[in-house]
């Protein structure tokens, strides 16, 4: 079995190996990109559609990872980027620099044109910049959508493929996750950036909302975890409020089991979400109250202490009806640091309290919580599978789970007995802020959801041995 590691030696990390001086002996510099492992028979094969920064936009590349076509119209905040069945692409468009939140949520046609928008949620400042000559530009006031990290169209739950289920391209539903400024003196004295969920119908009337705030005593806090919220809440100076719970992720959960058992938490319109902050994971019925929830504390019971602790985890979502492992919880469980009220010397105000210098991939049961399959890379050298922001996974048809690990640009497909399949590693470097590669989200979709390409050739990549592997000299 091939292991990627195996031919990544050269390839951990080169984003840290780039930024932190200190550490420039312990990570390469140099390494391929594009393409690294591909065996076709062993893939589920199709287009995917990833982020890059700064500017690259929407990147649809093939197996092989030749770019098929770019979209710069739109622009990562974060946010993702899908192909929605005809080649349309959908995502948010000019960044609300300093915040982490587009102007407008955007679908375009194969060309580029616009086909539907959104951005009446809230009328906001542009951000005041000088140009080359002193002169201030900027600081308008516009309408925008304040959406950030995730949407979804009706007609699938999740925003990825699955038999039966296409987004609707010409009508439908929207539900859309933004940010909505308030001020609750009893969970903070300061300004809190809040997570604000709506959905909206194709003309753009908002038909259902949900304010994280307003559910505060649902979140399972302890009295310790209010307390440091309320007292250490993280302060963005620039953008002047405390992203408190910075909500990541939403899908509806879609048709499953366990409401057909007659499980009422499982409604398939009701909303799961994703605290990456707090370490929660839940689920929304259309009343508004939080009927489900894991998080913050993994030791609450038996089984959540056997499932482990989740931390600053991105994309937890059921499995869609007619894929492998269907009505299972699959999340990429960043590790990192995240949590509040575990107060501890690396944490004495007891913020981001809660560590781990690793990652993992876990599909679990949501009713039990029993694990059910996962990926991670063991108790040693546990850093070399490892995102401490960004990435997800999606279950793909063939059994296969398609993985990105988002911190260094590296995207992976993995068969169910952890073979890695397929690795691309992003040739998209971002230079704006610091020099990345990261990649909030990827998507695998079938080739007929893109009728404007031939289906490509696919060409096997066989990785090179690294003991002999040599960049050529002159």
């Amino acid at each position: 079995m091939i292991r990627a590691r195996h031919f990544l030696a050269l390839a951990v990390f080169p984003f840290v190996a780039m930024v932190l001086a200190d550490l420039a002996n312990s990570f390469p510099s140099v390494f391929p990109t594009g393409t690294t492992i591909y065996y076709p028979d062993k893939t589920w094969n199709g287009f995917t559609i990833h982020d890059a920064p700064d500017g690259f936009g929407a990147v649809l590349i093939d197996m092989n990872g030749n770019v098929v076509k770019q979209w710069t119209e739109i622009a990562a905040v974060p946010g993702p980027f899908r192909i929605l069945p005809g080649g349309y692409v959908m995502g948010g468009d000019v960044p609300r620099l300093p915040y982490q939140e587009a102007i407008a949520l955007l679908q375009l046609d194969w060309d580029g044109n616009e086909v539907w928008r959104y951005d009446q949620m809230e009328q906001v400042k542009t951000q005041e910049t000088e140009n080359e000559a002193g002169e201030k530009e900027g600081g308008e006031t516009v309408w925008s959508s304040r959406q950030h990290h995730d949407w979804q169209r009706e007609g699938n739950p999740v925003g990825y493929y699955a038999p039966g289920m296409e987004p609707q391209i010409a009508s439908g539903r929207t539900l859309v996750l933004a940010h909505k400024n308030v001020t609750i003196p009893e969970i903070s004295p300061r300004q809190l950036e809040d997570d604000y969920i709506y959905e909206l119908n194709w003309e753009g009337e908002v038909i259902w909302e949900w304010l994280a705030s307003d559910h505060v005593d649902e979140l399972g806090f302890s009295e310790e975890a209010r307390n440091a919220i309320h007292r250490s809440v993280n302060w963005n100076e620039a953008r002047q409020s405390a992203d408190w719970l910075h909500i990541n992720s939403l899908s509806y959960l879609g048709e499953n089991q366990w409401y057909d058992d007659g499980d009422e938490r499982f409604h398939p319109e009701n909303v799961m979400f994703s605290a990456r902050e707090a370490n929660i994971i839940g689920i929304i019925n259309r009343e508004g109250n939080v009927v489900w929830r894991i998080g913050p504390d993994y030791t609450d019971t038996k089984e959540l202490a056997e499932l482990g602790q989740i931390i600053g985890q991105h994309n937890p979502h059921l499995i869609p009806k007619g894929l492998p492992g269907e009505g299972n919880l699959l999340v990429f469980d960043n590790g990192g640091s995240a949590g509040y009220g575990f107060a501890n010397p690396a944490a004495p105000n007891g913020v981001a309290s809660v560590r781990r210098d690793s990652s993992r991939v876990i599909e679990f049961n949501p009713v039990t919580f029993e694990v059910i399959w996962e990926y991670s890379v063991g108790a040693t050298e546990k850093f070399t599978f490892f995102s401490h922001y960004v990435s997800n996974a999606q279950r793909l048809p063939n059994g296969n789970t398609l993985v990105n690990e988002g911190a260094d640009g590296r995207i992976f497909e993995l068969t169910a007995e952890k073979e890695i399949v397929w690795e691309y590693m992003s040739p998209f470097l971002g230079t704006r802020n610091f020099p990345t590669r990261r990649i909030f989200r990827a998507y695998r979709v079938p080739y007929d959801w893109v009728p404007q390409l031939a289906p490509p050739t696919e060409t096997e990549v066989i990785p090179p041995d690294n003991a002999t592997f040599r960049v050529p000299t002159r």
